[in-house]
């Protein structure tokens, strides 16, 4: 179960600096990482490293894909984790 832990925490600080990176890029106009790349990282495991990011840097909170789905996709991925113990 400690594996399972760490590799969630990985996950998730992949998914907040993801978010984090692609802020910094907006504010200063550059290429962006496509919304599709950042909702796949997550729905991989990743939602709660993402809503952190999202409400930490305010960002994507005026797109509703984000503002839905990466709140639905963690309480589907809590909901996991509590059937899987």
């Amino acid at each position: 179960m400690t594996v399972i832990m760490i590799a969630l925490a990985l996950v998730n600080v992949f998914s907040f600096i993801l978010y984090a990176y692609d802020k910094f890029m907006a504010v200063r106009d550059k290429w962006r990482v496509p919304e599709s790349v950042l909702l796949i990282s997550a729905a991989c495991m990743g939602a709660a490293g993402a809503l952190i990011a999202m409400r930490l840097f305010r960002h994507k909170t005026r797109h509703l894909l984000f503002v839905i789905l990466v709140p639905v996709m963690l309480l589907a991925q809590v909901g996991v984790m509590v059937w899987w113990r």
